[in-house]
């Protein structure tokens, strides 16, 4: 990879990833450099969680009014802190800017925001986080683990989340039925 980061890429778990909880995961990179990397799943909603449950759980006001959405499992990293992955129109004090117009908050901020119906134009709410230690994620793609390819806006906000790992294959013009679970070098 040699100095090449991967923020605002999609990583799409090889079949065979050897780890439950990023079986067919795609993953938004938001953050990458020489010393870790940390982006969120955007493809594994959890069962019976939604957004609105959720923020009147946080008791935040309006958000019995919010469109059905689910909450997602961002990865297995501090799992009972949310993520907000939204469009760059919203921005608040801690919040980081991802290459293709997205960006990600922490803040309870973007939460009320979103209940109120002045936050993003789009944003999806996860519990957790993937993250990686120094070269981590560079020798796990060495290794086959991971594929690559540049993030668009549409795909990480869609809500048909069963299809999006084979559509973001697709974008690299891959079948998902000629992948194999075997690494290997050519």
């Amino acid at each position: 990879m040699d100095g090449a980061f991967l923020t605002g890429q999609f990583l799409i778990a090889m079949p065979g990833i050897g780890d439950a909880r990023f079986e067919r995961a795609l993953i938004l990179v938001c953050a990458h450099d020489g010393d870790h990397a940390m982006g969120v799943a955007v493809n594994r909603p959890l069962e019976g969680l939604s957004v609105p449950t959720l923020l009147e759980r946080l008791e935040i006001e309006g958000a019995a009014g919010m469109a059905e959405r689910p909450v997602l499992m961002g990865g297995p990293v501090e799992t009972e802190r949310g993520f907000v992955l939204h469009t760059d129109d919203f921005g608040a004090e801690h919040t980081m800017t991802v290459p293709g117009g997205m960006a990600l908050t922490t803040t309870r901020e973007v939460l009320v925001a979103m209940a109120t119906a002045t936050g993003p134009r789009r944003a999806m709410l996860a519990l957790g986080y993937a993250g990686w230690g120094a070269g981590q994620l560079e020798q796990e793609i060495r290794q086959n683990v991971w594929l690559t390819v540049e993030a668009d806006e549409a795909l990480v906000f869609d809500d048909d989340h069963e299809t999006k790992w084979t559509r973001a294959l697709a974008k690299l013009g891959v079948d998902p039925t000629f992948l194999s679970a075997e690494a290997g070098e050519a």
